[in-house]
């Protein structure tokens, strides 16, 4: 799935100015060819709009209109979130009694009632055909390990003479969903269950998985998030591995490194400002580990119409804005999480201008630098031209207040010239110390150079 970002790289391209061909970070990553997510993914996700209850319809009309109004800007990755195999899904609650639809191997499969094309063994297959024709990723949501359903009625696992109840740890469950027990990876055809698993996925033409219930606690999970990336690695198609929920512990970062390409480092992130300066320590606490290919995810972004079309987001304007300048500069993955039937404009213009998702995309040397007061500074160097410099500046409290760092802490000379990226106004010569004063839970990004 390398395409992914290489196509992107044309997107960005436009209204920047400078070629992205001197991808530093990437370049410098071993075997870049191999290398999954080599920048952050960005895509579109159904639980912060539709929670489980999304359906084919819904499913292909939102991906006509991400694929007209955020493809031409990066945004490739459509995901089908958490459910989609109970005919009986309501909601953000969880059926405690549920009936998930199953193949003969246990193996989850598309509600028939939900997704008609996936009836008589099809699959995913026809959807994810429909999403492919549009030039979309095709994603799904999984919880980790086994249908409980394929338990009780002890199915076989495809390949092998084991069966389901031989495998399952039925003292791992989820505490707040009731589908699944863990597998327990010690068993014999334990592996062989994810294998088969994730080979079907990879016959539907899946590209990105969301996989839930991994990281808490995460060292009970780790066998299970090896088994996947084995899975993966053994399927024949590649796929982005996203683990989730946090928080995904620091400690384990190299371990989570080598399994995944995305990790949570927090519980569901929405629409309050609490979760959102909560997101500023979490983000600086694993700046050290963001690379190619491995990527700490603050999660999905919700921004306009949300909650099953009950309420649009809470975010003031400036804290959206701030959202998207944070999200950008620690070089989160970028996934929209509202409605897009309903996306208005200036929804719209947050998620598209191309200045700001070259941040996300096209920078490096990514830091943190202080936190002051109420405030915070981020740093990163635009690809292509390393003297320059981003400089994301934050006010955390509730009433207006001026941010700013010295240019000889950003490692410049004195007098350079300062763009605003989100207005894309020149904002002239600047000697000594940028400074900005910011609205309440306000931010602003610049572009610093000769």
């Amino acid at each position: 799935m390398t395409g992914l970002s290489m196509d992107r790289r044309g997107v960005l391209l436009a209204g920047m100015g400078a070629s992205l061909a001197a991808a530093s970070d990437v370049a410098a990553a071993p075997a870049r060819k191999t290398v999954l997510a080599p920048r952050p993914p960005m895509g579109w996700n159904s639980w912060n709009s539709f929670a489980t209850t999304i359906n084919e319809a819904q499913a292909l009309e939102t991906a006509r209109i991400m694929a007209a109004r955020l493809a031409p800007f990066g945004y490739d990755v459509f995901t089908v979130d958490i459910q989609w195999y109970e005919p009986a899904a309501v909601g953000y609650d969880y059926n405690r009694a549920p009936e998930p639809t199953m193949d003969g191997h246990g193996r989850l499969v598309p509600a028939p009632n939900r997704f008609p094309s996936s009836a008589g063994g099809a699959g995913f297959k026809p959807l994810a055909d429909q999403v492919h024709a549009l030039g979309l990723k095709f994603g799904v949501h999984l919880m980790r390990g086994i249908p409980r359903g394929a338990v009780k009625a002890d199915l076989p696992v495809l390949g092998t003479s084991v069966r389901a109840a031989e495998v399952a740890d039925t003292s791992s469950t989820c505490s707040w969903n009731p589908d699944m027990y863990g597998v327990d990876m010690r068993k014999p055809g334990a592996q062989a269950y994810y294998d088969s698993v994730f080979r079907l996925f990879a016959q539907w033409g899946v590209d990105f998985v969301k996989m839930d219930d991994m990281s808490r606690p995460y060292d009970a999970h780790a066998a299970e998030i090896e088994a996947a990336h084995k899975a993966i690695a053994a399927c024949g198609r590649p796929m982005i591995l996203s683990l989730s929920p946090g928080e995904t512990p620091v400690p384990r970062a190299e371990h989570v490194r080598k399994y995944a390409q995305m990790w949570r480092i927090s519980d569901d992130f929405w629409d309050e400002w609490a979760m959102l300066e909560a997101q500023f320590t979490r983000l600086e606490n694993w700046n050290a580990f963001r690379a190619p290919g491995a990527w700490p995810d603050a999660d999905m972004l919700p921004l306009g119409r949300l909650a099953l079309g009950k309420r649009d987001s809470k975010f003031t304007p400036d804290e959206q804005r701030t959202l998207m300048t944070l999200w950008s500069i620690a070089r989160s993955p970028l996934i929209m999480g509202g409605d897009l039937r309903h996306l208005d404009e200036p929804t719209l213009a947050l998620l598209t201008n191309r200045e700001v998702l070259a941040v996300n995309q096209a920078s490096t040397d990514n830091q943190p630098h202080f936190v002051e007061d109420g405030t915070r500074v981020w740093s990163a160097r635009p690809e292509g031209k390393p003297a320059d410099r981003y400089l994301a500046l934050f006010n955390t409290t509730g009433k207006p207040k001026t941010a700013g760092i010295g240019l000889r802490d950003l490692g410049l000379p004195d007098g350079v010239s300062a763009r605003d990226l989100w207005s894309g106004q020149a904002l002239g010569r600047v000697s000594g110390r940028v400074e900005r004063t910011l609205p309440a839970h306000g931010s602003a990004l610049l572009r610093l150079g000769g």
